[in-house]
Parts: structure tokens; C-alpha cells; sequence
């Protein structure tokens, strides 16, 4: 049955930064295809903070910090308006009761497989079921169901000039490229050890690479970045919260390489075209990696899956994680400057 041009889409995913920023390339793919249609995202409060300005969307906040009132804002907000189609790309249950305030003729939702949180029962359609896929290509998923040609994933994320001159007047002119390093992941089990990035940072240092710290304003972060200055022989620049996310997108874009573990910014330097060496212990690279740079990913994943579980990656469940505290002590430094050395050279940096 062929379908109507759908007028009015809403886009609902909430968080993380890197989810959304790997959503944000499907919506500008939707806005390609459907210019005329009016698109509105619901989102979280700091994804707003970054991708809020993307012409063309209409964002509306739904603020986590607020409880129960976020949910009465977002009623409030789409009070009277029905959307031809909601792409429902979130599964927390967060977001399933969200979905409550948006009223769509169309409710199109994950398949059965990854389905979890009663996320059946807020939708009325499912995208096709696929399996070992990143996360992205399941995001595109929600666009080739209302029509959209899959074609390879693209970002047009304004930078204003102001975060432009801030990033440029951060970087040091004479090096020969610029190393950023974002320690810091989610949680610490996900962290590579700080000796290790010093060593990295006396390496690139080493090869005419000025070194910068980067990451958000908590202490946990502050105190990461101190103890990897502390240990390394080599100047390190601290940018560690004195950015603003749409400041360390522009830093993002006009920096050489960025090694960092499964974190939001490494999806941001994806975005911006810049290579990334991703560090991943816990998580499937394939399935959550850095999308248009997973053959610079370090990791321990597979190694420790087939230690913890007895299976490939192949064989597990797709997303299966591994846990424990000492994985990423398992990549060590010699394979990331060796990644390095290759990104160097493959990239001509």
C-alpha cells in the first residue's frame, strides 16, 4: 500500500549525546526527503544543548531534573497537535511513557527483538528486524519506514563563529597536529588507565602533536585530567570543562585526532569527520563504536566475551555486554600508539 507524504513527523530520543548525535544525521536525512513536512524532536534538556540550533526542527525540552513535572510540560507543550507519524527511537521506559503526550496516527517503534521496557505497548508499528547492526543503522531504519532511501549517513551541524574563533584560539599554530584525549566515559569501569594516556601523549608529543584534554565540568573529569598531567613529560593542555558542547564540537572539527573510550564525544568527532581511535572493553564496537572509524577501534570486547561467555560476537546476543572493572587493563599502550601511527599515517596527519 502506498502511503501519504507524511506532513508533520516527531522524532522522540531523549538522550545520550552520542544517541543523539547519531540520530541527528537520520533527522537531517528525513528533512532531505520530506522539505515540506513540519519535524519536531523531543529531547532531553542537555542533547538541546547541542543540537537545539539544527534548522529547519522544532526541539522540544523534555527535562529529566524536573520528575514528573517534565512529563506534564512535555502534555503541555503538544497539547491539541496530532503528527502523522511518531518515530518512537527510545527505548527507556523514560521515554515510552513520554511517548504517552505524543499523539500519531502512525507509532513506529523498534522490532520485537530489541523491544524492552514495554516499548510494544506504545506503538502500533515496527521497523524490520535486523540483526548485528550499530546503533546508527538502526536509527536509519526508522527513516527507510516512512520512505527514506537508505544512503550513506551525513551531518550538517551549524557551528557558529564565535565557537569556531573560541576552538581555534585553543590550538597551538606551530604543532604539526592536534591530539585530543576524552578520558573520561560514563562510568569508570569504561576508563583506560591514566598512565597509558600519558604515554600516548608523550608519543604523539614526540611527533610534533600538541595534546589537549577534553571533557565536561565534573570533579570526577577534573580529577582525571589532573592525574594524566601529573604523570605525563610532556605539556598537556586542559580543556576539561571549559567547553560548552557546541565549543567542543567546533575543537572537534578542526583537531587531528581524538582517542577516547565509548563516550558522547567520540560520536560528535564522528560527525565532524574527524578520526577517532575508540577504546572499548564492555561494549560491541560494531554495535555502539565510532561509525565512520570503527577500523581504528582498540579492544578488549571480543577477548573478554569469549573468556566470559564462551562465545564470538557472532553468537551472542547482539549487544551483549561483558563486564568487569579491570578490561580496559587488557588494551595496552603500545597497541593505541601503534593505532595511532596507523591513523597518522592512513590520513596523512
Amino acid at each position: 500500500m502506498t502511503r501519504a507524504t507524511p506532513q508533520s513527523i516527531c522524532i522522540l530520543r531523549l538522550s545520550a549525546i552520542g544517541d543523539a548525535c547519531n540520530a541527528a544525521s537520520v533527522v537531517q536525512a528525513i528533512q532531505r526527503q520530506y522539505p515540506a513536512a513540519q519535524i519536531t524532536w523531543v529531547i532531553g534538556r542537555v542533547e538541546a544543548a547541542f543540537l537545539g540550533h539544527l534548522p529547519g526542527i522544532e526541539f522540544v525540552i523534555f527535562d529529566k531534573s524536573r520528575g514528573w513535572r517534565a512529563y506534564r510540560d512535555l502534555c503541555r507543550a503538544l497539547a491539541g497537535r496530532r503528527f502523522d507519524v511518531l518515530l518512537h527511537m527510545q527505548l527507556a521506559l523514560r521515554a515510552n511513557i513520554a511517548s504517552l503526550c505524543i499523539r500519531a496516527r502512525r507509532r513506529i517503534g523498534f522490532d520485537r527483538a530489541r523491544s524492552k521496557e514495554l516499548h510494544g505497548l506504545f506503538i502500533n508499528e515496527r521497523i524490520a528486524p535486523r540483526q548485528g547492526m550499530h546503533v546508527l543503522d538502526g536509527f536509519r531504519q526508522f527513516a527507510s519506514a516512512i520512505g527514506v532511501p537508505l544512503t550513506a549517513p551525513e551531518w550538517d551541524i551549524p557551528v557558529a563563529a564565535a565557537d569556531d574563533e573560541w576552538a581555534r584560539a585553543q590550538l597551538d599554530p606551530e604543532a604539526r597536529g592536534h591530539l585530543v584525549l576524552v578520558p573520561a566515559a560514563s562510568a569508570p569501569e569504561r576508563n583506560w588507565p591514566v598512565a597509558r594516556y600519558a604515554v600516548l601523549a608523550e608519543h604523539a608529543a614526540a611527533q610534533g602533536f600538541a595534546v589537549y584534554l577534553c571533557g565536561g565540568p565534573t570533579d570526577t573529569e577534573r580529577q582525571l585530567a589532573a592525574r594524566i598531567i601529573a604523570q605525563s613529560r610532556v605539556p598537556v593542555s586542559d580543556l576539561v570543562g571549559r567547553s560548552s558542547l557546541r565549543q567542543l564540537y567546533a575543537l572537534l572539527r578542526q583537531v587531528s585526532l581524538v582517542v577516547a573510550p565509548d563516550t558522547g564525544p567520540v560520536h560528535m568527532a564522528v560527525a565532524a569527520g574527524t578520526p577517532v581511535i575508540g577504546l572499548y572493553g564492555h561494549s560491541n564496537p560494531d554495535r555502539t563504536g565510532p561509525y565512520r572509524f570503527r577500523e581504528y577501534v582498540v579492544d578488549t570486547y571480543h577477548q573478554a566475551l569469549a573468556a566470559q561467555q564462551g562465545k564470538t560476537a557472532d553468537e551472542a546476543r547482539w549487544g551483549q555486554r561483558v563486564y568487569g572493572d579491570d578490561l580496559m587493563q587488557a588494551i595496552s599502550a603500545d597497541q593505541v600508539i601503534a593505532m595511532f601511527d596507523r591513523v597518522v599515517a592512513e590520513r596523512g596527519l
